[in-house]
């Protein structure tokens, strides 16, 4: 028995987001955000369609929305990808999310918390050594919680999760795992059967209940993902080493410790911006000027002189 990759769109969505996923939806967002604890007794999916093939930058991040018993509302993002600004968008989204509830005329009072749940593929805090992080309004200086904390943000960084399937002590360590590894794995292991959601999790992952255009699909996914993480990897390995060049070509001519810090200075932030252009550039055939634009964190006007750089 083969698994597909949780991580991909399609994938994702058929997972947590579709009309048989309330129970393995609950257990999840019970493991994630309340330590494992059943806080969570039920909740609605929001839109539990599965999503239509969506190309370009859709596909780099996933999303699955649910209105708790008590009324609270929670975003689920899957963002593979390292893009431009990311962060912001997490707040973003929560705060769009928390503020479109009312309509014309009504009241604060009916405001619903909202929970953002996000999973990344990447390490967003570098200077952190936990891989779930939670974060809510507090008091600057002693750390006194605001009265109205309606709006909190869960990050889940899979690259900080190193345990071994022998390791797996939590439920929440289980969940984690399954969407970190459920690829390679050939069979449910034996310490994860033993929880019924995460039993339907695993089958409905399987390969074998996949009609051939979902595996066709879920195929074309996960390899525009590995190009765009193929394309930032060189484009950013290519920067670096222009940058480094150029840093030093101007320290020597300056001939002064101030010229060649300057010089260096100066090369390291043309190559930030020439690693950016050159992964804008590689992106150019695959995807729409705003998509890359996101991406690689430049003004849409510079991904324009780019296409018509190329097209010349």
């Amino acid at each position: 028995m083969r698994f597909i990759n949780p991580k991909t769109d399609y994938a994702f969505k058929k997972i947590f987001g579709s009309s048989e996923s309330k129970e393995i939806l609950i257990s999840f967002l019970n493991a994630l955000i309340y330590e494992g604890n059943s806080i969570i007794e039920d909740l609605t999916i929001i839109n539990p369609n599965l999503p239509p093939k969506i190309e370009g930058l859709k596909d780099t991040y996933l999303d699955v929305k649910a209105t708790l018993n008590n009324g609270t509302i929670v975003i689920i993002e899957m963002q593979v990808l390292n893009v431009e600004s990311f962060g912001k968008r997490v707040i973003f989204n929560a705060a769009k999310t928390y503020a479109l509830q009312l309509q014309a005329g009504e009241g604060y009072i009916f405001l619903k918390p909202v929970i953002a749940l996000t999973l990344t593929d990447f390490r967003m805090f570098r200077d952190r050594a936990p891989f779930l992080s939670r974060f809510v309004y507090r008091e600057k200086s002693d750390g006194f919680l605001y009265p109205n904390n309606e709006i909190e943000l869960v990050f889940v960084e899979l690259p900080k999760f190193t345990r071994t399937i022998t390791e797996l002590e939590t439920i929440t360590d289980k969940w984690i795992y399954f969407i970190k590894s459920a690829p390679s794995l050939e069979t449910i292991p034996e310490n994860m059967e033993e929880i019924p959601e995460l039993n339907r999790a695993f089958n409905i992952a399987s390969r074998a209940n996949l009609t051939r255009e979902e595996l066709e699909n879920l195929e074309r996914q996960e390899m525009f993902i590995r190009d765009q993480q193929g394309i930032f990897r060189l484009g950013q390995r290519e920067a670096r080493e222009k940058g480094r060049e150029e840093g030093r070509e101007e320290g020597r001519e300056e001939g002064r410790e101030e010229g060649r810090e300057e010089g260096r200075e100066e090369g390291r932030e043309e190559g930030r911006e020439e690693e950016k252009r050159t992964i804008a550039r590689r992106l150019l055939s695959r995807l729409d000027d705003a998509a890359i634009a996101e991406i690689a964190g430049l003004n849409i006007e510079i991904i324009r002189e780019l296409r018509k750089e190329t097209e010349a």
